[in-house]
Formats: C-alpha cells, structure tokens, sequence
C-alpha cells in the first residue's frame, strides 16, 4: 500500500500529479457501481419477494411502489457521496444528510404540487381505492386498467390503448367507480322502450328467451332463489313514459367488459325479435305538411 502511495505521488502526467485526479475517478466508480450494484439488488429482492410472498396486503401495487422509493433514496445517498469528494462541497452533503427533514420542508414548499402528488400515491397505496390491473373509471370520464402508480402519477390503460397519466393528488380528490375491487361480476341493465299498444307479458318473455340465449349470461341468483323459482333474469316496468312504457332486464356478466358485449349484442337481437314478433319501439316523429300554392 505504502509503495502504491508513493508511485502515485511520484508519477505525473505534464508536470501534474495524476493521485488527485486518479484516487477521485477511482471513488467515482466505486460510487457508480454502488449505486447500479444496489439498485440492481433492491429489485432482484422485490421481485424474489413477490414470487414467493402469500401475503395478500403486499401485492404488486405496494410492492413496486416501495422499490421506487428505495431507489430513490439509493440515488440521494450517491449524489451526496459524490458531492462529498468535490472540493469545497463537503459541507454541503454533510447538511444534505444531516438536515434531511429541513431540506424535504423547504422542498415541500417550493413544490407544493410534487408533494401532493408523492403523499396522494401514499394514500392509494395504503388506502387501496384501486391496484395495478383494476378495471376503474374515473371522475370527468377516463375509463380503463390501472397499468402503474408511481411516485408522481397514477398510468391508466384506456379501452382505445393509450395511456392516461393522471396526478395522484387530481385522483385522489376524484370519484372512482371500481369494477373489480371486490368482485368482477357486472349487472348490465338493458332498457327497452315499447308502445301502449303492446301485450307487456309477451314483450317481456321475448327479451327474457333472447337474453337467456347469450352465452356471456352468469347466474347470479344464491341458491334459495333457485329453489325459490326466482327467474334468472328479472324483467320489470320501470316508467310509463309520454310515447312509451319502459321494459327494464338485470343481466349479469363476470366482467364488465363482457356485460358491455353482452349489452350491445342484446339491443341488436331484442329489436329484430321485436320486429318478427310485429312488437312496436316508439320513436320520436314530425308530420309535415306541405301547402299547395295555387
């Protein structure tokens, strides 16, 4: 060691001595390679973890959430190392780690928004309104699968494949409606308008052997209304409009993106019933008359 100090002392570069220089870029790899070595590591565990966790709380939501943060501060504590070898930056890095809590307040309020955002994610993280895969529709009309939540936003999947990137404060104050926080089973209402004329008790067994005829229908009757000869898919009359009298089917589907297909296909094959069964959908129209001039 003490030969290895004195050949760098002794060999320049230029007239320079090269230990300065040479002993800075040595730290500076070691500090780089710290900091890949350890992130690297910090995900492998995540990742080991979560192939062998059974725990039910720590789900892929929590878990990559966490790693971020820990990456996050890996990358802190190399900043500061590295500001620490710069000449005249060492008492900066000392106050960098000592005045943690000072600096993240002065940060909070220099960027309010950053902060509402990183405790927003904290709050859906451990507040769980909704996970990574969740179907969910959010308040002004974005719809779509939770892909990722980090630090600063919540990433949306929507139906057409593009990416929502939503502020995790925006998201947090917002109106959710989850489709598979608890269950993915979906009632899909299908609402029928027919005219005064028509016999009620046959309008309504026509869209009941048509709906009974899909094959995304789920039964989702418990078993004493099976016993009870409950009918699997209840059919009422829910308004008695100005031109019509509106038919009302709950029909169940085990996602909402089937009971969506199973909607559309059924408005499609109900009114060509209809129409073989001469049963008559209202519609709004204008007589016009046309004067002759003589």
């Amino acid at each position: 060691m003490v030969h290895f100090e004195s050949f760098l002392k002794e060999t320049t570069f230029l007239g320079i001595s090269i230990k300065t220089p040479l002993l800075f870029l040595i730290k500076l790899i070691v500090i780089y390679l710290f900091v890949r070595i350890s992130t690297a590591g910090v995900k492998y565990l995540f990742k080991r973890f979560m192939e062998k966790s059974k725990n039910s709380y720590l789900d892929a939501t929590n878990v990559g959430f966490i790693q971020r943060f820990v990456i996050y501060i890996l990358y802190i504590i190399g900043l500061t190392s590295f500001l620490a070898m710069v000449p005249g930056m060492e008492q900066i890095s000392t106050s960098v780690l000592a005045s943690a809590g000072i600096m993240a307040m002065a940060i909070g309020l220099a960027s309010q928004e950053a902060l509402s955002n990183l405790i927003g994610g904290l709050f859906i993280i451990f507040s769980r309104p909704f996970r990574v895969g969740d179907f969910i529709q959010v308040e002004g009309g974005v719809t779509g699968t939770v892909a990722e939540i980090t630090l600063r936003h919540t990433m949306i999947r929507s139906l057409e494949n593009r990416m929502v990137l939503i502020p995790n404060s925006k998201i947090n104050s917002s109106t959710i409606t989850n489709s598979t926080i608890i269950e993915t089973k979906t009632c899909s209402y299908i609402e029928i308008g027919v005219s005064y004329t028509t016999n009620l008790d046959k309008a309504i067994d026509v869209m009941r052997e048509e709906i009974m005829k899909h094959p995304l229908l789920l039964d989702n009757r418990t078993a004493e209304e099976r016993t009870n000869n409950v009918p699997q898919v209840i059919i009422r009359v829910i308004k008695l409009g100005d031109s019509s009298i509106t038919l009302k089917a709950w029909a169940w589907a085990d996602s909402s993106s089937n009971a969506f297909i199973m909607k559309c296909d059924l408005f499609k094959s109900i009114k060509e019933r209809f129409d073989k069964e001469n049963i008559e959908i209202p519609y709004p129209y204008f007589n016009h008359l046309v004067k002759n001039k003589l």
